[in-house]
């Protein structure tokens, strides 16, 4: 099902004199009666977006992992200055021409725009779909809209609702509040999510069931706060709730690594996912962190068909936050010695510690330069023998740790802390297996400092500021623990108050609040002249 909105158009042809002029390419609507079998092409197009705002190169992931503390892109010995793009988002001194703002709100608004053409085409009568699958589908289509201006709410704040598809020419959308966006994705996954899907099996794979429905609804209900103005916790456990107790079969996985190996689909974990297959993803980059993370010479250790880019690594203090007896530093980090499928050792081919071992050591000299050797790489997601620049792992966008945690975070915030100590202590378990008492939290700790040790800490400077002021750090780090490299700190950084107080690695404390949310590009202004502009930019 992975393959279910990769979508191939083949014509077959045979030799003959008698050509006809006929498209294979298109289909007329007049002389297409879909069935209740082909609603998953029908929405494919809209869905596939997800993976294009998440994933492609200057998307999603970059803006919210970049800009946050606990990975990097210093420059390298193979490159990786590209203008200084990573050193801004890295510092916090991004621009309204910037890839990730730019692409970001490109891919949003075109996932809207394939949304609304579905639903026009459906409620118009070009798609003639009737009945109980008309509903569901429009249902769908509508919360899978949400989902698209959730990610505008997050990363923009104030900006256009357009739910028409079939507009006049020239038409300018007018601006709408961060709180206006807020209280239209709300009401539209409430209005619609009873009319989704409860299965939870290959049907609705990758598609918005109830589950998937409430899991984002809960996300925005955790945030509300940062998004209206008023915190929702008793509606974020609420959603939660609906997912825990669904009886859809959402479990832990004993082990955290089985949900991001390369044959994943089958996670009873996962609640909602981007399917992904090397061979049927058509565009390039489309979940290539392992390129963007390992050094050229890490080709012979995963027999790869492209050379590594060797340029994203953990920062240093984030990946000095764990227990030593955590197995999430172990698994989800590449340390140490690399070696070649066979077993050789591998050797540094460039820069400083050329003709040396590449062995990863948790040091980055600063966000300026730093060697092969210098920081350890990305790794939580299975790197397959062979892969090439793209790889094959589903990307889980909700599982059921983060429903877990959202509810344990809510319960803390208002003061239950035994319950909530329970459920961080359920997700702690599998990572601590070797040392069990270790996996016991309780309510006092999780209220309790952070213990990354915020602060400037490269060769340039050096400032000690700790976490005992954050409140609820200690939740903090275990978000950080569990869902590194999942494409959600800065989202979490915000909501807990540390993102512009904060420093780290090469990163001075903003105190610009301002910066909580990207501005709105340029480009866009241009085009439309009833937009205005996020404040400070």
């Amino acid at each position: 099902m992975r393959k279910i909105f990769l979508m191939v158009l083949v014509g077959l042809f045979t030799a003959c004199t008698d050509l006809k002029d006929k498209a294979y390419t298109s289909i007329i609507a007049s002389q297409f009666n879909p069935t209740a079998s082909d609603l998953a092409s029908l929405k494919g197009a809209a869905y596939s977006n997800w993976r294009f705002i998440l994933l492609d190169w200057d998307g999603l992931w970059r803006a919210q992992e970049l800009t946050a503390d606990q990975q990097v892109i210093p420059g390298r010995p193979n490159g990786w200055v590209d203008g200084g793009v990573y050193r801004r988002l890295h510092e916090h001194k991004w621009t309204a021409e910037e890839g990730v703002v730019v692409q970001t709100w490109n891919r949003t608004y075109a996932g809207i725009t394939n949304c609304n053409r579905v639903i026009y085409q459906i409620e118009s009568g070009i798609i003639p779909i009737v009945g109980e699958d008309k509903e569901a589908t429009l249902a769908e289509l509508k919360v899978l809209r949400a989902s698209y201006y959730y990610i505008l709410m997050d990363m923009y704040g104030n900006v256009p609702v357009v739910t028409q598809f079939d507009l006049p020419d020239g038409f300018l959308p007018d601006q709408s509040t961060r709180k206006q966006v807020y209280d239209f994705v709300v009401k539209e996954i409430e209005e619609n999510v009873s009319k989704l899907s409860t299965k939870n099996d290959v049907s609705t794979y990758g598609t918005f069931n109830q589950w998937a429905a409430y899991s984002l609804l809960a996300k925005i209900y955790l945030n509300a706060e940062v998004y209206s103005g008023t915190a929702q916790w008793q509606k974020a456990i609420d959603a939660a709730d609906k997912v825990i107790n669904s009886g859809a079969g959402f479990v832990l996985e004993a082990n955290q690594k089985n949900v991001f190996v390369t044959e994943n689909q089958n996670s009873r974990e996962i609640i909602w996912a981007l399917p992904l297959d090397a061979i049927y993803t058509n565009n390039w980059n489309a979940f290539d962190l392992h390129m963007q993370s390992l050094s050229p010479e890490n080709q012979a250790t995963y027999n790869l068909k492209s050379a590594p880019w060797g340029g994203m690594s953990a920062i240093p203090q984030f990946i000095s936050s764990y227990d030593v007896d955590d197995e999430r530093m172990k698994a989800n980090w590449i340390q140490g010695q690399q070696y070649s499928s066979t077993g050789q050792e591998l050797i540094c081919g460039m820069g400083g510690f050329k003709d040396k071992p590449l062995n990863y050591i948790n040091e980055v000299p600063s966000i300026e330069y730093g060697e092969s050797v210098h920081g350890l790489r990305l790794g939580k997601f299975e790197i397959a023998m062979g892969s090439d620049v793209q790889l094959s792992n589903d990307f889980p966008v909700f599982r059921f740790a983060d429903i877990l945690m959202i509810k344990a975070e809510c319960l803390l915030r208002l003061g239950r802390d035994v319950e909530a100590a329970a459920l961080v202590t359920q997700v702690r378990q599998r990572a601590f297996r070797n040392a069990p008492a270790k996996a016991v939290v309780t309510g006092a700790e999780l209220r309790g400092p952070s213990v990354y040790s915020y602060g400037r800490r490269d060769i340039n400077s050096t400032t000690m500021e700790g976490g005992a002021d954050i409140p609820f750090g200690r939740f903090l780090d275990e978000l950080g623990w569990e869902f590194d490299q999942e494409g959600r700190r800065r989202q979490d950084l915000i909501r807990f108050g540390v993102f512009s107080k904060k420093s780290w690695f090469s990163h001075n404390a903003t105190g610009d609040t301002n910066k909580h949310l990207f501005p709105i590009p340029t480009v866009e202004l241009n085009k439309n002249n009833k937009l205005k502009q996020n404040p400070g930019y």
